[in-house]
């Protein structure tokens, strides 16, 4: 009997002959399955938001069976204490920028290659949902996870205190990236070079000539203040933020088939709304910055077209040495399924 036909349940749910009766769970009723999920953005970000959007869709299709409790703004510890609480079953569940978790899934790096997922959200959506979407999700099996779904976070942008007016104006500058040798082979290819710092330190860093420049969303550049220590924005679009959701496998593998769909499902589900409520705070963000000094030139696609030839080869490059046998072989699924968007 699956979990939608147990009638061991009588306080939640009665059969009758031919009839199903649902019953109101009393007061104190605790769900079958509990997932504490946590994450790094605070309770006013999308990610945060459609958490609990996914949350009060898994609970009303599983009829209260499966309860997400959503901690975000780093309250279960780093990115890091997350992923490995997540792998040793001390926590259920974590929403993961792909970014962070290079060390952990060397696969997953296939995302800091620059323009991997077109700018456009329909296209973008198709690759996640795609075999090449498929194949990077169950990369994270043979690291003590499972990858549920992937969800957008943002594209980033160039900034820079030097002019951006083509991409000849990249040679020579100075970017400030997360240390990754697939973006620093990205700047390479352009001409500039690339300095790995802290986060933390990278307003000081671009007022204090540390470094030119940096990539970012256009959120995060202005919730940064970053449009306030640089002088010109080009709009590019040229690396996906991408989110991981991950379970620990003994929760996950205790649900039923059917829950574990639901959840899948939902996740997926809203996926057009999270898109939609970043590129209001995108758009709300660019409007911000324009009241500023900075000079704001969006890329032609022309240029995004040249910006991607001239970067894919040397950081596909760089995360093939990185990644190995299974980089290589999700890049041909990538290729393929990309190929078949055009």
């Amino acid at each position: 009997m699956n979990a939608f036909g147990r009638i061991t349940k009588i306080t939640r749910r009665a059969l009758l002959i031919g009839t199903a009766v649902v019953l109101t769970a009393p007061a104190g009723w605790a769900a079958d399955f509990t997932a504490k999920i946590g994450h790094l953005e605070s309770d006013q970000q999308s990610r945060h938001i459609h958490l609990v959007k996914v949350a009060e869709l898994v609970k009303e299709r599983t009829d209260g069976a499966v309860e997400f409790q959503i901690f975000p703004s780093a309250q279960l510890g780093s990115q890091r204490e997350m992923t490995e609480g997540v792998q040793l079953g001390t926590l259920e569940g974590t929403v993961s920028p792909a970014a962070f978790i290079g060390g952990f899934n060397p696969v997953v790096s296939i995302l800091d290659i620059p323009f991997l997922l077109p700018s456009n959200a329909e296209d973008a959506q198709k690759l996640r949902e795609s075999a090449f979407g498929t194949s990077l999700l169950e990369s994270f099996s043979t690291k003590g996870v499972v990858g549920v779904a992937l969800w957008p976070n943002g594209m980033k942008n160039f900034t820079s205190n030097k002019p951006l007016d083509d991409l000849e104006a990249f040679k020579g500058q100075k970017f400030r990236t997360m240390d990754s040798k697939i973006l620093i082979e990205q700047f390479d290819a352009l001409g500039a070079s690339a300095i790995a710092l802290p986060f933390g330190e990278l307003y000081t860093s671009l007022q204090t000539g540390v470094v030119d420049g940096q990539e970012n969303p256009l959120d995060t550049i202005q919730r940064m203040k970053f449009d306030e220590v640089q002088k010109y924005l080009v709009i590019s679009e040229h690396g996906a933020m991408e989110d991981v959701v991950m379970f620990n496998p003994t929760w996950w593998n205790s649900l039923p088939d059917e829950f574990r769909t639901i959840i899948t499902t939902a996740f997926n589900e809203v996926v057009p709304e999270l898109t939609s409520h970043k590129a209001e705070a995108v758009e709300s963000a660019l409007s911000a910055i324009k009241e500023g000094d900075i000079n704001v030139r969006v890329a032609s696609d022309d240029e995004k077209a040249a910006l991607r030839e001239m970067t894919y080869e040397k950081s596909k490059a760089a995360y093939l040495d990185r990644a190995g046998d299974a980089g290589e072989a999700l890049i041909a699924v990538y290729e393929k399924a990309y190929s078949e968007l055009k």
